[in-house]
């Protein structure tokens, strides 16, 4: 495939995530990592190649590409506009999500996080940056570098903010780790910041973690609902937390539903179908909303109020590419071709995000 590298869009430890486009005009994203240093990025390749959601990053493909000299591995993903959870919350200089998008968010990540488990994969990393934003309001899980099946054993890895207290003592990584991550991500969501204090201290946070009796601070500012909910991941001890499974029947997450439920419906009743691309609309509207399969990404979103018409007419316009944004990189686009087995890009280098790992 013929594709072309444009403006940076984050970094990671290992990785670096770019806007790309192809020959035939379809906007993504490309995770790009050097060969010699991409076993995370190959781990992630196979999960997310596996896994098919509406709530977690597609899976687009992937190449190797000689760049400067060394080879580069490539995975193609869903290009997301909204960046992460982190990233809106730091757009808005630390205050917190609004109620509503605290709600949709939560239970859309509790949906990602049920299929993921159903499928015997624990994702290790759950947290406000790898829980990535449309800009309709749905959001999807990404990066499964960290990623592993459910009976596998090996080394401990994520952020230590968000580890979970068995975690933090190395004693096993499982499903229940990811609900307790999923715990202080709403934190993270509802108070603006971190759901530890001095951050900047990991070796103090992991032994208040494993040690102490405690747990994040719950903000004062959410409904009893929510507080209930939270309270249901954040359980210290791991047999007991609840599974994503059970998260999903909880009322805080199933009032978002049903509330949608409602909005969709009405919404099918008043809209008569006028072309065969409003019939097609009505036909996923009638099958996914009112089922509450996968219309959750939307609910309770601003996005509600614009008309389905005008939002399939806009994602099959590709009259016009993305405004890409980004800080402290060049605009020129570099095209890369594989067809004649040779690569001309420009390398991209830097680190970006911390992860710690214990081995």
């Amino acid at each position: 495939m013929e594709w072309t590298r444009g403006p940076v869009l984050g970094r990671g430890s290992s990785a670096t995530v770019s806007a790309a486009t192809s020959t035939s005009g379809d906007a993504f994203a490309v995770k790009s990592a050097e060969f010699s240093r991409s076993e995370s990025l190959r781990k992630e390749q196979i999960f997310l190649s596996i896994l098919k959601s509406p709530y977690v990053v597609s899976y687009k493909g992937c190449d190797i590409t000689r760049e400067r000299n060394k080879f580069v591995y490539n995975i193609f993903i869903d290009y997301m506009s909204g960046g992460s959870i982190t990233d809106q919350v730091n757009k808005r200089n630390g205050e917190r999500l609004t109620n509503s998008e605290i709600a949709s968010y939560t239970r859309q990540i509790v949906q990602g996080l049920d299929y993921i488990h159903s499928n015997k994969v624990v994702h290790c990393d759950i947290k406000g940056g790898n829980i990535l934003v449309q800009e309709d309001g749905g959001v999807k899980i990404g990066d499964f570098g960290c990623a592993k099946w459910a009976d596998q054993a090996g080394p401990i890895c994520g952020t230590p903010m968000f580890m979970a207290p068995e975690v933090a003592r190395g004693e096993e990584q499982g499903f229940a780790a990811d609900i307790w991550a999923l715990g202080c991500t709403f934190i993270e969501m509802a108070a603006g910041v971190s759901p530890w204090p001095n951050a900047d201290d990991p070796v103090a946070i992991l032994y208040r973690i494993a040690f102490s009796e405690e747990i994040p601070e719950i903000p004062d500012e959410i409904s009893g609902q929510a507080r209930d909910f939270v309270r249901k991941c954040l359980i210290r001890d791991p047999r007991q937390r609840w599974t994503a499974k059970r998260l999903l029947e909880h009322p805080y997450v199933r009032k978002i539903d049903e509330k949608f439920m409602q909005i969709g419906c009405e919404k099918i009743g008043r809209d008569s179908p006028t072309s065969i691309l409003d019939q097609d609309v009505w036909n996923w509207m009638e099958e996914s909303s009112c089922s509450s399969s996968v219309g959750d990404e939307f609910a309770l979103s601003d996005s509600l109020s614009k008309s389905v018409r005008q939002r399939i007419k806009q994602l099959a316009d590709k009259s016009e590419m993305p405004n890409w944004r980004c800080e402290k990189w060049e605009s020129e686009w570099v095209t890369i071709r594989m067809n004649d087995g040779k690569a001309t890009s420009r390398a991209v280098t830097g680190g970006g995000r911390w992860r710690w790992i214990e081995s």
